[in-house]
């Protein structure tokens, strides 16, 4: 198997979104650690299933799905007039959304100057590992989103989560170099939503896949009382006080 750089990782991931149709799609994620996983590449060429639509049940709109892929779930949530757009960084994958009719805009959620319109953010599929830094992922989600939206992750199931933060994509033709990348189990969302500011609001699993709701403190103006207690204002209590919210 040729072995291609890290740059080239790219290219592994459409070469076999492309093969897929002829059967010459499988696409391995092999962690610096030895785990390896076959990725789920029919699933991502398809439409949500179950699982997924206890999500996109959750979505507000306007929704932003970064690192979306071919657009599965910005064209779902469009059927139900829900107004989502995606972000993907791989021109091929931007192109079969577009065919899709989703609406994508091709650039790293990174770098591009988008505006915090969003009420609903999506990483799933994995993708909350963009990068190899959660923490870092999340304080951009939380420069994105409006005042009372929210972030929907899908997460590693409980204390299953790889050690490995560096993995390298094997198709059926060529192996990509290192990347980074991070693994986020279940258990272990509350401290990384924290350190970037959020909160756990909900936390649910379907069909063997885990997902998580969430959200910003909602900082009350009113002070405290002579017991140092806080009031809340509205929105989802997430086991902080308003004036003490974590992070």
């Amino acid at each position: 198997m040729r072995e291609l750089t890290a740059i080239d990782a790219l290219t592994v991931y459409e070469d076999a979104l492309l093969g897929a149709p002829q059967g010459a799609g499988a696409l391995h994620a092999v962690g610096d650690d030895g785990s390896r996983r076959r990725l789920p590449l029919g699933r991502w060429l398809g439409t949500p299933d179950a699982a997924e639509e206890t999500v996109l049940e959750r979505a507000v709109g306007p929704v932003l799905d970064i690192g979306c892929g071919v657009g599965r779930h910005v064209v779902a949530l469009r059927g139900r007039g829900v107004r989502a757009v995606g972000v993907e960084i791989s021109p091929v994958a931007v192109a079969i959304a577009r065919e899709r009719g989703a609406e994508v805009i091709e650039a790293s959620a990174f770098e591009h100057p988008m505006t915090s319109e969003w009420r609903t953010i999506l990483l799933l599929d994995g993708n909350i590992g963009i990068g190899g830094d959660a923490v870092r992922l999340l304080r951009r989600c939380a420069a994105l989103i409006a005042p009372g939206g929210g972030v929907l992750v899908e997460l590693e199931p409980p204390a299953t989560a790889p050690r490995a933060q560096r993995v390298r994509l094997e198709g059926a033709r060529a192996a990509s170099g290192w990347i980074p990348w991070h693994f986020v189990d279940f258990e272990e969302i509350d401290r990384i939503a924290g350190a970037a500011g959020f909160g756990v609001a909900e936390r649910w699993q379907d069909a063997g896949r885990w997902f998580a709701d969430l959200r910003q403190p909602v900082r009350s103006q009113k002070p405290a009382d002579s017991a140092g207690n806080c009031e809340r204002s509205g929105g989802v209590p997430i086991g902080e006080t308003a004036c003490h919210p974590p992070g």
